[in-house]
């Protein structure tokens, strides 16, 4: 065994050993990474298909970015919100006019975030709209994956995500994603919000039916209901547009944001709304040490700055049309079931007889290509959208031999 060698078997011995076995990653031991490439400890280069969910959009190692932090590093990383800091307002005011919205709330992961949209409609839900108190509802799609708190557990319908953590958060009520009538259904009363994503990445990259998220948008509005939409995998330029929202011309009530917000660099989340739906919080009743801390501020303001250019949404939106065109092609050969999708973002279900989604990710990686399987059989697709039309080709060719095989 050579010393390279080793020191992948190190590396993961390391990991196995010491830390609870949570994820089950691939076999590889990244040690450096560009643009949309990534080099391991033995000095072998990957193609990232994956992109970190969503959170490298713009690429491993975005100068642009990278930039920003190192100059931050040498100022200021972080103050606490029990001060103000020169970053902070700057950067709840572009963010806030990126979304066309008013009001931020910053936080660090995309869990957080949830948490506090959850907390903000249940709030919004008592002084506002005037829910009695304990009776606040929420409703949700089947299939979601907004995080994995135990309030945010309590509402999956994924055994794995949510077997032996109960008891369970009340309070929320789940109906098919997709299904406007099932959610007017269950809107009533006491619902002060419906939690949806506009595409569900975790559970196969789904896209809802044309018209879906319009008929939420015009159900919200009738019954007084926030619409919250959870943009942390879909938003920031992934699928074509700054919001995934946008390719039905809809605009929530509030955006919950995060992964490609810190660019890959700091994890960096935020809920984006009104002064009239934020304006809800008084000092002390939410909060967290590290949201919006300086360094967090300064990398996610030149991530808008990025996408004010519209140069990632146009790349996403043309590289998507093409990638789409290609997985269609796969479909009718029998090693693909069906192919979702939009943008520079695909599920791609695995015929049984070509083996599973973690067996074709295997086979791919042995490849030089590394994506990320979920569900048994789906494999998704969601390279930085930094990646040439050359190297998606390239990707694209190793998957069309590996079903071959």
């Amino acid at each position: 065994m050579t010393a390279t060698h080793t020191a992948a078997s190190r590396a993961i011995a390391a990991a196995e050993e010491h830390c609870a076995h949570t994820y089950h990653p691939l076999p590889v031991v990244v040690a450096t990474a560009e643009g949309a490439w990534m080099t391991d400890v033995e000095g072998r280069r990957y193609l990232d298909m994956l992109a970190g969910y969503s959170a490298l959009n713009f690429g491993h190692g975005n100068r642009r970015l990278i930039d920003a932090a190192k100059q931050q590093l040498d100022r200021l990383t972080l103050t606490s919100r029990a001060f103000h800091h020169d970053r902070f307002g700057e950067f709840c005011a572009e963010l806030a006019d990126l979304c066309g919205m008013e009001t931020v709330l910053p936080m660090n992961t995309g869990a957080e975030a949830v948490e506090t949209a959850v907390k903000t409609a249940r709030k919004w839900g008592y002084r506002v709209k005037g829910v009695p108190d304990g009776k606040a509802k929420i409703v949700v799609g089947t299939d979601n994956f907004h995080g994995r708190t135990t309030t945010i557990v309590s509402f999956s319908t994924d055994p794995e995500a949510r077997a032996d953590f109960g008891p369970y958060t009340p309070g929320f009520e789940i109906v098919p994603y997709g299904d406007l009538a099932a959610l007017e259904a269950a809107v009533d009363e006491h619902t002060v919000a419906v939690l949806l994503e506009p595409i569900q990445g975790e559970a196969g990259v789904l896209v809802p039916p044309p018209g879906y998220m319009a008929g939420v948008r015009r159900l919200c509005t009738e019954r007084n209901v926030l619409f919250m939409a959870d943009e942390i995998q879909s938003g920031l330029g992934r699928t074509g547009r700054t919001f995934a929202l946008e390719h039905e011309g809809v605009v929530p009530d509030l955006y919950i944001l995060g992964k490609a917000l810190g660019g890959g660099v700091v994890p960096v989340s935020a809920v984006v709304s009104s002064r009239d739906v934020l304006g809800v919080f008084r000092p002390g009743e939410h909060g967290s040490t590290f949201g919006g801390n300086p360094l967090a501020c300064a990398v996610a303001l030149e991530v808008i700055a990025i996408l004010r250019t519209g140069t990632y949404q146009r790349r996403a939106a043309e590289l998507g049309d093409h990638l789409h065109a290609e997985l269609a092609k796969l479909a009718g050969t029998g090693a693909v079931t069906a192919v979702r999708g939009r943008g520079l973002w695909a599920g791609v279900d695995i015929a049984p007889a070509f083996g599973t989604g973690r067996d074709v990710s295997e086979r791919l990686m042995e490849r030089g290509v590394l994506v990320k399987d979920t569900h048994g059989q789906t494999i998704r697709i969601a390279p930085p959208l930094v990646i040439t039309r050359e190297d998606l080709d390239w990707g694209l060719e190793q998957l069309r031999e590996v079903l071959a095989g």
